[in-house]
C-alpha cells in the first residue's frame, strides 16, 4: 500500500476526519480527551488513532506518563498538492472565465 492510499483509506472514514478536526482546533491531546468526544469505546477510538499515526496524519509523544497525539497536516497538504491542486489550475480557471462572460458577469 503506498503513502497516498494510507492517506486515502484514513481520510474515507468520517470518525478519524472527526479526530483530525479535533486535533485541527487544539492540538496534543490525550487518547482519554479523543475518546470523550466519541461514541465508541477506548478501544475503538484506539484504532482509529492508529490508522492515522499509520498514514502519517498523526503524530505521537510522550509527555510523562501520557502520549499526547498531534496533526500532521503535510500528507494532506501532498495529496492536496498531487491530486486536487493540478485539477484546479488551468481548465477550472478556463471554465468560470467563460461562465462569467456567458452570464454578462465580466
Amino acid at each position: 500500500m503506498t503513502d497516498d492510499d494510507r492517506v486515502f483509506k484514513a481520510l474515507a472514514d468520517p470518525t478519524r476526519r472527526f479526530l483530525l478536526d479535533l486535533l485541527f482546533v487544539r492540538d496534543g491531546r490525550t487518547l482519554t480527551e479523543l475518546e470523550s468526544e466519541l461514541e465508541m469505546t477506548r478501544y475503538g477510538a484506539m484504532k482509529h488513532l492508529k490508522v492515522l499515526e499509520e498514514a502519517g496524519l498523526v503524530v505521537t509523544r510522550k509527555s510523562g506518563r501520557e502520549k499526547l497525539h498531534f496533526l500532521n497536516p503535510v500528507p494532506i497538504r501532498l495529496i492536496h498538492d498531487r491530486w486536487i491542486d493540478k485539477y484546479t489550475e488551468r481548465q477550472v480557471t478556463a471554465l468560470a472565465e467563460l461562465k462569467n462572460e456567458l452570464e454578462g458577469n465580466t
